[in-house]
């Protein structure tokens, strides 16, 4: 036998991912950190635009916003679908030390989410009187909501190109600068927006302006990071795009079918709330905006296992990716007691800050007492379909999502705004996530017990 030393390939020779060394339980918490401060500051922000819309005292203007970024969260949620491939591939490639490939499936990633961010905006700007009455809108909100989106839906393309920028940054394991790029969407809003809403008098608009000059900055500085201090895009190149659109789209798209669930479960919980006046439509817009800043941890934890569970496929450690999930359960279970406990405590200040009327308080309060049981539960599944879609098994996210979303919501918010009125369709949403959240997060536990053995036997 030859004892001549094999010369090692280029893809060894490069430096070890960050994710398969180490705690993973501080991967998790550091990347889970990092993206739960940058995500709640875009969400924050979202909640003193709508803080500041409901200062002009005029519940159908808060309403009309409150329509309005019903169909923003469906543009996001799509846009949040088209972050994933690139995360799982991206991670996958560096995991395996394939840097160039890495590179390159970037770059056909960022361009691929923009074109499709685009025809989305395109297509939903011509439906928006027939989609803003499906939800409910009176004539008032209507206009607020019209005139709101046709400023604020073209930039979704910006949108995209940022959001494409900051997962190739998490994908590359630099959280910290991920997390700067979504500040400074944060940083725009709170400087321009008074001065739009109120200065200017722009009102609704202003605050719509205000997402487009946002969402420049969080373009520009993460295409910044990610070219001068990771070197991660290639130039574009025509086939190479075509060639990586089919892994692209194998994931994205259960990805996007998983990810609009709850924007189409969230559309008709508006019309639900929309039989009983502008004051429950006001409440449900304060609720959706009060939970993304609660519960930020959770979607920022969704999306911080991601790359973790990656990098430790491409180098094949399962036991690291078992241990993955446990500490995201961890996770889960500390976090929402906290934001449960302290969701309780801030009910009555909350409802006085919007100066919220009697109805819209009393529901924002009764959710402040019952939101932690649903968002555990809810939790459990944004875990599993984070290790669902970055390990090979989208489909598995899309049905827990959509069974979610439709079996375990819309029967019994119908049934409880029957029977309980507002309050009965609010507690009706979270019944169905008990059983969903348990079956999801027992499944992805068996999906890397099925990737272990699938290994084993191929050596």
């Amino acid at each position: 036998m030859d004892a001549t030393p094999t010369a090692k390939a280029p893809e060894e020779q490069a430096p070890t991912p960050r994710f398969v060394v180490g705690s993973t339980m501080r991967h998790v918490l550091v990347m889970t950190g990092t993206g739960t401060a940058g995500l709640i500051a875009i969400f924050i922000v979202d909640l003193i635009s709508l803080l500041y819309i409901s200062w002009l005292k005029d519940p159908s203007m808060t309403a009309g916003v409150g329509l309005a970024t019903v169909m923003m969260f469906f543009t996001i949620s799509i846009n949040v679908g088209l972050m994933i491939p690139i995360g799982a591939l991206v991670s996958r490639a560096l995991g395996a030390r394939r840097r160039e490939d890495a590179r390159r499936l970037a770059t056909s990633g960022c361009i691929l989410m923009a074109i499709i961010a685009t025809l989305v905006s395109l297509i939903i700007l011509p439906l928006l009187p027939q989609i803003l009455h499906m939800l409910g809108a009176t004539e008032k909100t209507y206009l607020v909501a019209r005139s709101f989106l046709w400023i604020s839906l073209p930039t979704n393309v910006l949108m995209a190109f940022g959001m494409a920028f900051s997962t190739v940054l998490r994908a590359a394991g630099d959280a910290k600068r991920s997390m700067y790029a979504t500040l400074s969407v944060a940083a725009v809003t709170i400087v321009v927006d008074p001065i739009l809403i109120f200065g200017l008098g722009l009102k609704s608009d202003g605050a719509a302006l205000t997402i487009n000059l946002a969402r420049l900055a969080y373009l520009y500085i993460g295409y910044r990071y990610v070219t001068r201090h990771h070197d991660l895009l290639a130039r574009p190149n025509l086939r190479s795009i075509v060639a990586d659109a089919r892994p692209f789209f194998a994931i994205a798209v259960p990805a996007i079918l998983t990810n609009i669930a709850a924007p189409v479960s969230s559309a008709f919980f508006t019309s639900i709330m929309s039989r009983f006046g502008d004051g429950a439509i006001a409440a449900s817009a304060i609720i959706d905006r009060v939970t993304p800043v609660a519960f930020g941890g959770l979607f920022a934890l969704a999306g911080a296992i991601g790359p973790v569970l990656g990098q430790n496929w491409g180098a094949r450690r399962y036991d690291r990716m078992n241990q993955v999930l446990k500490d995201s359960l961890t996770f889960t279970i500390v976090y929402v007691g906290c934001v449960w406990a302290l969701l309780y405590l801030v009910r009555v200040p909350l409802t006085l800050a919007f100066n919220a009327p009697d109805l819209t308080a009393d529901l924002v309060q009764f959710f402040c007492q019952l939101s932690g049981p649903i968002w555990f539960f809810i939790g459990l599944v944004f875990v599993a379909n984070a290790s669902f879609n970055n390990l090979g098994f989208p489909l598995f996210s899309t049905f827990f999502n959509w069974g979610r979303a439709t079996l375990g919501m819309i029967p019994f918010a119908y049934y409880g705004a029957q029977v309980g009125g507002p309050k009965g369709a609010l507690l009706g949403i979270g019944v169905g996530s008990v059983a969903f959240g348990i079956a999801a997060i027992i499944t992805a536990f068996w999906t890397i017990r099925r990737l272990e053995r699938q290994a084993k036997a191929a050596h």
